[in-house]
This record gives structure tokens, C-alpha cells and sequence, in this order.
């Protein structure tokens, strides 16, 4: 009798970890009783470059002004964390995460690498902007890249302005790659001269290939309270719109979009190849980041060719201002929002 209520106990405990495990949703949004009706919470396929890509949409009041979020990486995608972040923003937006292709729950192994192209990441962001417009009657839309995704959203602000109320950049790219390694070089060598880390100084200072990320998290320089990348994952496996499939395919659709993204549009640094904008730019930069240096950020604003911009700094991030502070990255957002109605329709 004791073995088969064993059994039975075994059986429960696995069935609920398949079914959880299985399980995904997007909770409800309770309406604004200003705007009943309007809520919407909505997990779905959208068909881009003809492939199905996965969208999260998620608001109080659909009518609001949209905030298309383009993830990092390339191929990190930001759907996985806006649970630990972004309830604040679906108050005042309608708030848009988009698993691009070859990322997160949109990964597959069989996605066509023909198409993993930078000028079809543009192409696509085109596409569901336009659609995102046309299904809400809204007018243009806040277009926040992050880290790799900012590249592809300055790109897309200057294709297609008509498209853009406001850019903004958090953890803006800027400098060549053969720049940021060097400042990276220099801060990790510098942390590591003041903790006694001979390996990192060492590394740091030997001129050869060796692996930052381990560092960068370690001082701080990709999240302040944070030493590895297992925290990101953590927040990830909390995350209703995913999978334990999908939370595993995160790093795969990582891997995979290293290996076969194709830069068909760069003639240089990014902050050389598009130096005006005739959109407002904002820049959103945490004082500690050295993922993708802050350095290269204040040159590029420095320079940068627009009708408005403004630089905001994060006195307690690194390079995740939107997981580190998140109630100051919806204050500057709204920010955003309140300096750009001139060009909200």
C-alpha cells in the first residue's frame, strides 16, 4: 500500500512538473475602469519575411501610445524578462516584445539561414510596425533597442522616420568592436588591479582572445548586483509566456543566430555609419556599463544630428537599466512619451 501511494506521490510531482513545465500564458490585465474593454494581454504568432515570429502585446488601454521593444543579443531576446520588469510600462503603453527570428520561442532549427540577415531584421521590424499601426488605429510608435537591438532600431529610425515617434537606445552600441574591447580591457584590468585578481589582470592586459563575460558580470559591469548569467536565467524560468523548451531554447537561439547573422548593411561603427537622425533620440545608459561601454555612448550623443535628444543616465545599472531600475526606466519612458507628442500621430 505504502509503494503505491509512493508511486502515485512520483506521479503527481511529474505530471505537475510536465504540465507546468508545458504551460504557457500571458496573464490578464484588469481594465481600466477610464477605458473598460480596452485591456489586452495577448500572446501570439505573427507572420514576418514569411515565417511566424512570436509577439507578446500587453496594455491597459490598447489605445495607448505602442513601445516596440527590440531585443539584444544578437539572438537574446527580452520576452523572458519582461515579467520581472515591464508591469509599470503596461499602465501608461502598449507595451510590444518581439522573439525575433532565430530567438527564443521563435527559434527553430529549421529557420532558413538564408534569411538571417540584418537587412531582413530591418525588413521585418518595418513590417510589424506598420501591421502594430494598422491593428490599433495608433499613430507612430517608441522604439527602444537594447544593447544589439539598437543597432537594428537606429537603422530602422532612419529608413523610416514616419514609422518613429522617439528612438531609444539602452546600452547604445556606437564604437567598432576592436574600441569596446579595448575600454573593456582597461576597466577589467583596472577592477582587477583592485581586488587582487592576478588571472583577470593578466588576461586582461595580455593582448590575447580570451572570454570578458565572466569578468564583466564579476565586477559588475553587465548587472551591478548580479555575478552570473544563471540570474538571468532564473528570472527567464519564472517567465509565464515560456516554455521550459522555450527558456532552454534561449541559448540555443543564442548560438545559433551568432553563427549565422549576417551584417549586410554596416559600412563601419555604428556612430560613423548613421550620424543624423530626424527623429527625437534618447539615450538611456547605466553608469556601470561595460557590456557594451558607456564611453562610446557620450561620444556617439555627442555627435549625434537630431531635432531632440537627450542623454539619461542610471545611477545604479550596468548594462539591464530596465531590470536594475525598473520604476526609473517607466519614469524616463514616460519622459519620452511627454516630449514627443508633438509627433504622436
Amino acid at each position: 500500500m505504502r509503494s503505491k501511494i509512493g508511486l502515485a506521490a512520483i506521479a503527481v510531482v511529474l505530471g505537475s512538473l510536465l504540465y507546468w513545465g508545458l504551460r504557457v500564458y500571458t496573464p490578464t490585465i484588469a481594465d481600466d475602469p477610464r477605458t473598460p474593454g480596452a485591456a489586452i494581454a495577448s500572446l501570439e504568432q505573427v507572420k514576418l519575411g514569411g515565417d511566424s515570429q512570436w509577439i507578446l502585446i500587453r496594455g491597459r488601454n490598447r489605445h495607448a501610445p505602442i513601445v516596440l521593444f527590440l531585443h539584444g543579443g544578437p539572438g537574446m531576446p527580452m520576452m523572458y524578462l519582461a515579467h520581472a520588469f515591464q508591469r509599470p510600462l503596461e499602465e501608461r503603453f502598449l507595451t510590444v516584445q518581439w522573439d525575433r527570428r532565430g530567438a527564443g520561442k521563435t527559434f527553430s532549427a529549421d529557420t532558413d539561414v538564408a534569411k538571417m540577415r540584418v537587412s531582413q531584421e530591418m525588413a521585418d521590424t518595418i513590417v510589424l510596425m506598420e501591421t502594430l499601426r494598422a491593428r490599433f488605429g495608433a499613430g507612430r510608435i517608441i522604439l527602444v533597442g537594447h544593447s544589439y537591438g539598437t543597432s537594428l532600431g537606429i537603422r530602422v529610425a532612419e529608413a523610416r522616420p514616419d514609422l518613429v515617434r522617439a528612438y531609444v537606445g539602452v546600452g547604445q552600441e556606437a564604437c567598432s568592436r576592436a574600441d569596446e574591447l579595448k575600454l573593456q580591457d582597461a576597466w577589467i584590468a583596472k577592477e582587477a588591479r583592485m581586488r587582487g585578481d592576478a588571472q583577470a589582470l593578466a588576461l586582461a592586459t595580455s593582448g590575447k582572445r580570451y572570454d570578458r563575460e565572466p569578468y564583466l558580470f564579476r565586477y559588475g559591469g553587465e548587472i551591478v548586483h548580479s555575478t552570473s548569467f544563471f540570474d538571468l536565467l532564473e528570472i527567464g524560468l519564472r517567465a509565464p509566456e515560456y516554455s521550459l523548451l522555450d527558456a532552454w531554447n534561449v541559448k540555443r537561439g543564442v548560438d545559433f543566430t551568432h553563427l549565422h547573422l549576417k551584417d549586410d548593411v554596416s559600412r563601419g561603427a555604428l556612430m560613423d555609419d548613421v550620424a543624423r537622425l530626424v527623429v527625437p533620440v534618447y539615450f538611456f545608459e547605466g553608469r556601470m556599463d561595460y557590456t557594451v561601454p558607456f564611453a562610446c555612448a557620450v561620444d556617439y550623443f555627442g555627435h549625434m544630428d537630431a531635432p531632440r535628444k537627450r542623454l539619461l543616465w542610471f545611477a545604479h545599472s550596468a548594462h539591464f537599466p530596465f531590470l536594475e531600475e525598473p520604476q526609473a526606466f517607466a519614469a524616463a519612458l514616460d519622459r519620452v512619451a511627454a516630449e514627443t507628442k508633438d509627433r504622436a500621430r
